[in-house]
């Protein structure tokens, strides 16, 4: 399994790199019965967003932006928050994974997508999958690069006054990080020592821009030292190590304040349906990255460690297929909102 490597601790300002030994096949906490269950997530995951694109370009779906080789750090992380049992998470909008593995039906997300009567963020007044999701501990706001890290940042500080013990989980890309609100966030969580986990999903492009012409250093972790934090780079293909990571910083989180995570990953599609990435990535460069394919690279892992068979990883896709087909169905049967609703929850009574 791959390395985990990170910046020193809080006691040592120190920027440079230290590295940790890999773990185990199974992480502490989990059982195989998880991976396997990660797993079909990761496989339904997959299939609904390839779903999501085909629709789009049939003229059904506005917009999406693909989570193709962000499922296992997505997947991960969650399964850490979930086995904690007190976590409040603040995703962004490459984050299909997470909010579909929190507990949405395939149908809700097919509606959503679709802006159909039924969505589970908003009843569709925002983009898909903006709003709140209450239920499953899930708030994001918009699709405003960088502003869910404050808005986290926030609600860390709430829970910290109330002192009910919740870790607040924040996600966002390496493009947020050049953000000044970014920034911001970190200082503050630094400065007030809250209880945050912030999550670089990074897949080194910000739409276009790789990351060598938006940043000068190597690791995004590294800049966890100048807010007075640890960071770490974690393999964000690596689903185990994901959310072995995880756990442990949300611990940390609890009982020491913030950490940052820095989970590199691959942008297996365009930056949304509306860009080609073909013209700013050689025809090798996406080659490489689809041989790194999250999904494919656990399905085999679990096959390596016995855990399932080919048939089994065949009969999941299937089972997966014909989830996405049923919710595609009923999506698309489905009304849109009531415009007489427009203005329901907006306002307070």
């Amino acid at each position: 399994m791959a390395r985990k490597r990170g910046t020193r601790p809080k006691s040592d300002r120190s920027s440079a790199a230290a590295t940790a030994e890999p773990h185990s096949s199974i992480a502490e906490g989990i059982t195989s019965g998880d991976l396997v269950d990660a797993y079909k997530k990761m496989v339904l995951v997959r299939t609904v967003d390839e779903r999501i694109w085909a629709l789009n370009r049939q003229g059904k779906v506005p917009i999406a932006a693909s989570c193709q080789g962000h499922e296992a750090a997505q997947i991960g992380s969650l399964l850490a928050a979930q086995k904690d049992g007190n976590c409040f998470l603040f995703p962004y909008y490459r984050d299909l994974g997470l909010k579909l593995a929190a507990g949405l039906t395939a149908t809700q997300v097919m509606l959503s997508f679709m802006g159909k009567e039924g969505e589970p963020y908003s009843n569709a007044r925002q983009f898909p999958l903006q709003g709140a999701d209450l239920n499953h501990n899930i708030i994001q706001i918009s699709n405003v690069v960088g502003a869910g890290l404050t808005q986290a940042v926030g609600y860390a500080l709430g829970c910290k006054m109330e002192q009910d013990g919740t870790v607040v989980l924040t996600y966002f890309g390496d493009g947020a990080t050049s953000q000044g609100e970014t920034h911001e966030a970190m200082n503050f969580a630094g400065v007030h020592n809250l209880s945050i986990v912030f999550i670089c999903e990074n897949n080194h492009y910000a739409i276009s821009v790789p990351q060598s012409r938006q940043f000068a250093i190597e690791d995004i972790a590294s800049r966890a030292a100048g807010y007075g934090f640890p960071g770490f780079v974690i393999d964000g293909l690596d689903l185990p190590q994901c959310y072995e990571a995880t756990r442990e910083a949300i611990g940390h989180a609890r009982r020491q304040g913030p950490v940052l995570l820095e989970m590199k990953l691959e942008r297996m599609m365009p930056h949304t349906t509306d860009d080609d990435d073909r013209r700013y990535r050689s025809a090798e460069e996406l080659e490489s990255v689809r041989q790194r394919d999250p999904v494919a690279g656990f399905g085999n892992f679990l096959i390596e460690q016995g855990m399932l068979s080919q048939d089994q990883i065949d009969q999941i896709k299937a089972e997966a297929l014909q989830d996405v087909n049923e919710a595609t169905d009923a999506a698309e049967a489905a009304s849109p909102p009531d415009s007489a609703t427009l203005y329901d929850m907006v306002y307070a009574p």
